[in-house]
């Protein structure tokens, strides 16, 4: 299946990973969206007195496409949850450690786990299609469609006052430490190959 190409925002970097398995995940750093700002003492309440943030978009890519819900699938998104939560807890205390509001949001509940929940929930899906401008299909929940990966992808945010340089060296640093590798030109390629 072809999808259509999607260029990222201009701000923010990119980390193109992949894992021992072969499994991609990318890693983006951006300015918040229209919303959050709006939003962010309805959806982080400990939040308010901070003047900027950065956020941090996650996506790993999935063995199955997302647009069903099987309990392989499920399964499957259980599984990236917990890889994201263990690699977003490292990163969110490496930055705390050195005196950031650092935290990360639940992929499954949508409520910060470091901080008070709001009244309302962060929608993961709804922020990367602001910030990276990716499709979106509505089942009984939104789908994303990533450009490489179709909609074999799990998305998910983190969000921080560190510098965006800091946060950038603390992730790939991290992300090391979790077998993630970054994509050399070729990789990427052949990924590209392999995806058809």
């Amino acid at each position: 299946m072809n999808y259509s190409r999607v260029y990222t925002s201009g701000q923010g970097c990119l980390i193109n990973l992949v894992g021992k398995t072969g499994q991609a995940a990318q890693i983006s750093i951006h300015a918040p969206s229209q919303y959050i700002c709006t939003n962010r003492e309805r959806i982080l309440p400990d939040w308010k007195q901070q003047p900027f943030f950065w956020v941090v978009i996650v996506l790993q890519q999935s063995r199955y496409q997302l647009v069903e819900s099987t309990l392989e699938i499920e399964t499957e998104k259980e599984r990236l949850r917990e890889i994201f939560m263990r690699f977003g807890c490292d990163l969110a205390f490496s930055l705390r450690d050195r005196g950031y509001l650092t935290d990360l949001i639940d992929p499954r509940t949508g409520y910060p786990l470091l901080s008070h929940p709001g009244v309302i929930p962060h929608d993961d899906t709804a922020v990367v299609k602001a910030l990276l401008n990716y499709p979106v299909i509505k089942n009984k929940c939104c789908v994303l469609v990533h450009p490489k990966w179709g909609t074999a992808v799990y998305p998910s945010v983190i969000i921080s006052t560190a510098p965006s340089i800091m946060i950038e060296s603390s992730a790939k640093d991290i992300a090391l430490a979790y077998g993630w590798q970054q994509m050399s030109q070729q990789s990427e390629f052949n990924q590209r190959i392999a995806l058809g």
